[in-house]
């Protein structure tokens, strides 16, 4: 399937009921799996992964496909380690080339028993699920935040509870924050002093909870409004005031004229005047998950940037420092990595290497489809390979662009 998308409107207004947090949702899952609780999750995710990971918690099966779903890999990894049974774990080609070793080899340290199917490193996985007992175990912290959280998820439910140190650099540190914080919600002690994490050995306690909104998928609403003349977007249910990392965009987007006010129903964003920044610098170590939002956004509006903290863009869906150079060539730009995890574009565009309403392929990465579908905005003419990947986080993505105006229509 392809879709054309293209639009005319200058002006972007309405309101937009943003899918839930997939991050949120995804954790909480696991901790009502380990309390047994009783109480459903309010406004849980509909995304692929939530989907795929639900399903599994509640499978009467031995064996899991979890497709694309990486959080749902690296919870589950952990969660059926110390569930008495044997289990295998398997995901899409794409997933086998994600590496795993990091996690199995600190949960094995525990007593746990996972075994490769395949290659060395990889999924697919053979769990023996056994007793853990904690001890403390030292990570690299520049490694995958969804290592960190899905062992701190089981910490507290293993003897003797769990001491994470942290060496190096710690990439993603709000997404480590994000799990702690939605354990303590669940009557979790912790204790995060520089680089250590304890967390003894205690229960869970069952209760309600709702799933906030996704502050990523927000990001393409405010690459929206960042790319139109004016307008307003209501986004429902989302807060200022998040656990989420990703957050901190509301503050970045000011240098675009993209304005944030909390109400009562959602998150207003507003834009009255066209401003832009002379050259972005932004280190993501913090948010990689809109990295491709700010790199789209940037080529669209001729704004050179120096992107860091992107190492973990090469182990996600897809490479996506790869995608990016890839696919914003066919606008013109051509982005550069000096070294691993920056990204470099000196914002001039060079119209021999351009194509002509060009086909975009989104590499089984909804971010790619999310984060390139607001450049119409600016004008392009171009098509999305595959555009239903979107439903990994944001299955309602093209009829919300439909709702303030896009044009999408699917290429026979």
């Amino acid at each position: 399937m392809i879709y054309q998308v293209s639009t005319k409107n200058t002006i972007i207004s309405g309101s937009i009921n943003l899918p839930s947090s997939k991050s949120i949702s995804n954790r909480a899952l696991i901790i009502n799996a380990l309390n047994y609780s009783p109480y459903p999750l309010l406004n849980l995710s509909d995304s692929d992964d939530t989907v795929v990971l639900s399903e599994a918690l509640n499978s009467n099966s031995n064996k899991f496909d979890i497709g694309h779903a990486g959080s749902a890999m690296r919870f589950l990894t952990a969660s059926l380690s110390k569930i008495v049974g044997e289990w295998e774990v398997t995901g899409s080609e794409r997933m086998q080339q994600r590496p795993i070793s990091i996690l199995v080899d600190a949960l094995n340290s525990l007593g746990a028993q996972i075994q490769y199917l395949k290659n060395e490193g990889f999924p697919p996985l053979k769990i023996l699920g056994s007793h853990l007992t904690g001890k403390t175990i030292e990570l690299d912290g520049s490694v995958s935040s969804q290592y960190i959280s899905a062992l701190l998820l089981i910490a507290p439910t293993i003897k003797n509870g769990l001491t994470l140190k942290l060496t190096g650099e710690i990439t993603s540190r709000s997404y480590i924050n994000l799990t702690l914080e939605l354990m303590a919600k669940f009557g979790i002690q912790y204790k995060w002093e520089e680089n250590e994490i304890t967390v003894p050995e205690q229960n869970y306690i069952a209760r309600d909870f709702t799933i906030e909104a996704d502050w990523s998928g927000a990001s393409y609403w405010y690459e929206i409004l960042s790319l139109c003349k004016t307008g307003e977007i209501l986004l429902e249910n989302l807060q200022l005031e998040s656990l989420q990392g990703d957050s901190n965009i509301a503050g970045w987007f000011e240098q675009f004229g993209v304005f944030s006010t909390q109400k009562l129903n959602g998150v207003l964003l507003s834009k009255k005047e066209n401003i832009t920044p002379e050259k972005l610098d932004i280190d993501f170590i913090e948010n990689p998950d809109v990295a491709q939002t700010m790199a789209c956004l940037c080529v669209a509006k001729r704004i050179p940037f120096n992107f860091s903290g992107l190492k973990t863009l090469k182990i996600k869906e897809t490479d996506r420092i790869s995608a990016l150079q890839n696919e914003l060539a066919k606008f013109g730009a051509t982005l550069t990595e000096p070294v691993s995890g920056e990204l470099v574009w000196d914002g001039n565009i060079n119209s021999e290497i351009c194509i002509e309403n060009p086909e975009i392929e989104t590499y089984h990465d909804h971010r790619m489809a999310l984060a390139f579908s607001p450049l119409a905005l600016a004008g392009y003419h171009f098509q999305i390979n595959d555009p239903m990947v979107v439903t990994k986080s944001y299955p309602g993505f093209w009829d919300d662009l439909k709702k303030v105006g896009f044009t999408v229509s699917e290429i026979l």
